[in-house]
């Protein structure tokens, strides 16, 4: 059910945790209201055949900054944006099961410092690449199974899978799949006061700690037997979906408490719940290791929540999207709602009865069944029978009548003051397939428009 709720709350709220006045001159108002800012990149690769146009090479863009962004903390004018785990095309033509091509195996995920300048130009100012604790950096191949890989399987541009020993074909024994247990597919970004980061992830889910210079400090994710972790998530989040594991994460105003929300229902106990709209939440304490978990109730089944911010300790932003191009479909839904969790049901705050038992793979189960299969069978009204009540949430924003948003991925926001919010997209390094084949990602149905990583800024009043 959607609480409405007036914007003058949401304008406290934002005053509060930014810390401006409406006033306050901000380089972001000359960024174009309609088309936005596109952000820089570079070329990657230029020598792979375009197969949405054969005449033409691929052009692998880096780019690739729209997973998430955050701001900075101090600097008003400037933000910081995620890769994914580089780039990267659905397959499901090999020999050893579905999985992704990655036609830069070796590509480092990283974080990008950008700046809005006077003209509303986005600049980059540093590159942080993402490394092992040891100083090594991380690439964004899989992890073995039991550390967040879930079976997919990485292929190169010829289809062949990309194994240990490059030269060599792939053995299961003396020539394995390359799999990288610090691999990750960042999707959620906030930066800390501190200089220092925490970057979730598809792959786990992860929540990765980084310091300045993009070395690991610490790790939190639902595997008990990872030596590597200081805190544990509830299990069933290693139940994530395939490629649509943490998509959002934030941190409350006094950095206490880290906030994740899943793109879309969890495969709880298995794939057959995926049509649903239900997600997850997490927060983790920081201070203290608690951990709280709590229920969204999305508009349309399979949709993803791809971005979420903090306005208080218990209020929050959160995108709530389709994977429709308006290109396609002049009903494309890309929304901002405003969520709170005061009045949400806190699932590890449930103790096991009868009914209600907190199981320790599954999370809570009611007469043996997972909520998600609960709802699937019965509905949400199921849940509310038993006091089980998900955020409350009022809309904010849609961006395709706000701004007619062309692309298929709104995955980022940066607050900037009490009415002025920065949204950005991914543009999947300008890359995309086709029945196998590696093409341009275009915005027209006459591919034409490369897609790019686009800052868009949102006028909340």
């Amino acid at each position: 059910m959607i609480v409405k709720k007036g914007l003058p709350t949401l304008a406290m709220a934002l005053l509060f945790n930014t810390g401006l006045t409406c006033a306050e001159a901000l380089n972001v108002s000359h960024v174009d209201s309609q088309n936005g800012a596109p952000l820089p990149y570079q070329v990657l690769r230029n020598d792979i055949t375009n197969h949405a146009k054969p005449e033409h090479m691929l052009e692998i863009r880096n780019g690739g900054f729209g997973s998430d962004m955050t701001a900075h903390p101090t600097n008003k004018n400037q933000f910081y944006a995620l890769t994914d785990r580089g780039p990267n095309a659905s397959y499901e033509l090999g020999k050893q099961g579905k999985g992704k091509i990655f036609p830069t195996p070796d590509y480092t995920p990283r974080i990008g410092l950008f700046e809005v300048n006077a003209t509303g130009k986005v600049t980059l100012v540093r590159t942080i690449l993402l490394k092992q604790p040891d100083g090594t950096p991380i690439t964004g191949l899989p992890n073995r199974s039991g550390l967040g890989g879930t079976g997919e399987t990485p292929y190169d541009t010829k289809g062949q899978p990309i194994t240990v020993n490059a030269d060599k074909p792939f053995d299961a024994k003396t020539n394995p799949l390359k799999l990288d247990d610090f691999g990750l597919d960042g999707e959620g970004l906030v930066a800390l006061k501190d200089g220092t980061f925490w970057v979730s992830d598809e792959y786990g889910p992860h929540m990765v700690h980084f310091d300045s210079d993009g070395v690991e400090l610490s790790r939190i994710n639902p595997f008990a037997k990872d030596k590597r972790t200081t805190l544990n998530l509830p299990a069933e989040f290693a139940n994530r979906r395939p490629n649509r594991g943490m998509e959002g994460l934030a941190i409350t105003p006094d950095e206490s408490t880290l906030v994740g929300i899943m793109q879309s229902t969890m495969h709880n106990p298995d794939k057959k719940v995926k049509d649903l709209n239900l997600v997850r939440l997490v927060t983790v304490n920081l201070k203290t290791g608690e951990i709280g978990q709590y229920l969204y109730q999305q508009e349309k089944a399979q949709n993803a929540n791809s971005g979420i911010v903090a306005l208080s300790a218990n209020e929050f932003l959160v995108i709530e999207r389709d994977g429709a191009f308006l290109r396609d479909d002049p009903n494309a839904m890309k929304h901002i709602y405003r969520i709170n969790l005061a009045k949400a049901t806190n699932l590890e705050a449930i103790k096991s009865g009868d009914t209600l038992v907190q199981d320790e793979k599954l999370g809570l189960t009611i007469a043996g069944k997972t909520l998600e299969q609960v709802v699937m069978a019965q509905g949400w009204d199921a849940l509310a029978s038993h006091q089980i009540t998900p955020v409350s949430k009022s809309l904010v924003a849609d961006l395709v009548k706000k701004v007619k948003y062309p692309h298929d991925k709104l995955e980022g926001m940066w607050l900037i003051n009490p009415t002025t919010l920065g949204v950005l997209n991914d543009d999947d390094f300008a890359t995309w397939s086709s029945n196998g084949k590696l093409e341009q990602k275009y915005l027209d149905k006459d591919n034409k428009v490369i897609d790019a990583s686009t800052l868009y800024i949102i006028d909340l009043k």
